[in-house]
């Protein structure tokens, strides 16, 4: 795991992150998702790590976004052939260390089927909420 770099998102990131997402189930344009949303939302008071290889090849994601109130935790992922490594654990981490030193509250969605990062949350100190059902507007001309 010492060849793991976690850094900053940078721009040309931008296509190896879409092909992460898709590989994961994360994200990508149908959700909203694009360069410039990113760029915002770290404009804005957020943060977008990223988790590559020595060889730069970029393994995971970190997304957090801040609305004045709390930190959101989106796209957190790590690509399948890399999962359970300690990849996602060394980059939620980091990733917290961001929120800690900001001083919200962080706040996450995971699947109800993805036990092993609900495990991984539970274990960095996250809580379920409760049975909140979660409800979004992607397409407002629908």
């Amino acid at each position: 795991m010492d060849d793991i770099i976690i850094r900053d998102y940078q721009p040309s990131d931008y296509s190896s992150i879409t092909d992460l997402w898709l590989k994961t189930g994360l994200g990508g344009p149908h959700r909203g998702d694009n360069q410039r949303i990113i760029e915002n939302s770290i404009k804005m008071g957020g943060k977008f790590l990223v988790a590559e290889n020595t060889d730069g090849r970029l393994l995971a994601t970190s997304w957090m976004t801040f609305d004045g109130r709390r930190i959101h935790w989106h796209h957190f992922g790590v690509l399948p052939t890399y999962q359970n490594r300690g990849i996602g654990k060394k980059l939620a981490i980091e990733s917290l260390k961001f929120a800690r030193k900001k001083g919200f509250q962080m706040k996450l969605e995971v699947h109800k089927t993805n036990k092993s990062a609900i495990d991984l949350y539970t274990n960095l100190g996250f809580s379920y909420l409760g049975d909140y059902i979660i409800y979004i507007v992607r397409n407002y001309e629908t």
